[in-house]
């Protein structure tokens, strides 16, 4: 069984951005715009088309069986309108995600988007939290840690804030993905440092913080092979050191786990060597934010399997444990059919 923890729904139908483009139009025009819910109009075989041609036909080439699918994270666009405007999105994403989840039962199972918004309490995002997993079956969220869009502007994971979020992923045993959305700062470009840095800085946060003090059962997803943290394991064992936190292995291995969306194979293999096995589960993002063909190999970037099967320092064991193993202990709500 292989398990990938970390897919978006890039490929919806042209109705979803309809919709996303009506919403800015009326927010641009008036900030304040609550307007109403309204309704996305796609039918179940345009949902098949876009995911027949695309998702499910790289599972099937790739060899992987299911995948755990999100909203679009570019998409997510906390930082556009206001919290109305995040409300109504959010609601309308992860509803069509439950419908894909329900037409491919076997291929895909579901995990949220937040209604997160600039200078919003993040405990607003609680009810979503409890829809979308009490009433509607998904596995876990995703949580963005700057719903600025590049500016930094609200409070870090570590604070208080944070803490009802926090208490329901603890009640309902489920994981959260650090994951930002596009960057509005033309400093940053969204996939390319916005993301990898947003992991990073996420992950320094919450090991410099009382949070997996406070809440020892929380678990937490660093996607992207955890940004820059594995390649300066040693930077962060010295802060942690010279500042009087526990050691890294303390502070973060019992709650944080860190996906293999990584693009090549020396970047795997270092992934492998500095994190233990039970922090890694296997992701590949696709169809994401890489989508061709490395001239070196003649594979896709993307192709994230072939990159375990090629690590010849794991033993047979220890590549289930990734592959499938350690998401079906992190997602524990997670129940596969046969």
């Amino acid at each position: 069984m292989i398990i990938d923890c970390h897919g978006h729904y890039t490929t919806t139908p042209p109705g979803v951005g309809a919709y996303r483009e009506a919403q800015k139009e009326a927010v641009e025009k008036e900030p304040l715009f609550k307007g109403e819910k309204g309704s996305i109009d796609i039918t179940d075989d345009e949902i098949r088309e876009s995911i027949e041609k695309n998702q499910l036909k790289l599972q099937e080439d790739r060899g992987t069986d299911l995948t755990i699918f999100s909203p679009r994270a570019s998409w997510m666009g906390h930082h556009i309108g206001n919290e109305w405007t995040s409300l109504y999105w959010t609601e309308h994403q992860n509803d069509i995600i439950r419908r894909v989840c329900d037409l491919f039962p076997k291929n895909f199972a579901p995990v949220a988007q937040l209604p997160q918004s600039p200078g919003v309490a993040p405990k607003k995002s609680v009810p979503e939290i409890r829809r979308t997993v009490e009433e509607m079956g998904f596995l876990g969220v995703n949580l963005n840690p700057d719903p600025s869009g590049g500016h930094w502007q609200d409070q870090s994971l570590a604070d208080r804030s944070f803490y009802p979020i926090y208490e329901v992923l603890c009640e309902l045993d489920i994981p959260a993905m650090v994951h930002v959305s596009a960057a509005c700062n033309d400093c940053f470009h969204t996939t390319g440092s916005h993301y990898l840095g947003a992991d990073t800085t996420g992950f320094q946060q919450l090991v410099m913080s009382a949070v997996f003090k406070d809440f020892p059962s929380l678990k937490i997803i660093i996607p992207h092979g955890g940004g820059a943290v594995p390649y300066h394991w040693g930077r962060f064992r010295g802060i942690l050191q010279d500042q009087g936190y526990a050691p890294l292995e303390e502070s973060a291995l019992n709650n944080i786990y860190f996906d293999t969306c990584v693009y090549h194979q020396r970047g795997i293999d270092l992934l492998l060597d500095i994190v233990p096995v039970k922090n890694i589960l296997f992701a590949s993002e696709m169809i994401g934010a890489v989508r061709g063909i490395d001239p070196e190999t003649g594979h896709y970037f993307d192709d994230t399997k072939r990159y375990i099967d090629n690590n010849t320092k794991l033993t047979a064991d220890e590549k289930q444990q990734i592959f499938s193993g350690n998401a079906l202990r992190v997602f524990s709500r997670l129940k596969l059919e046969g």
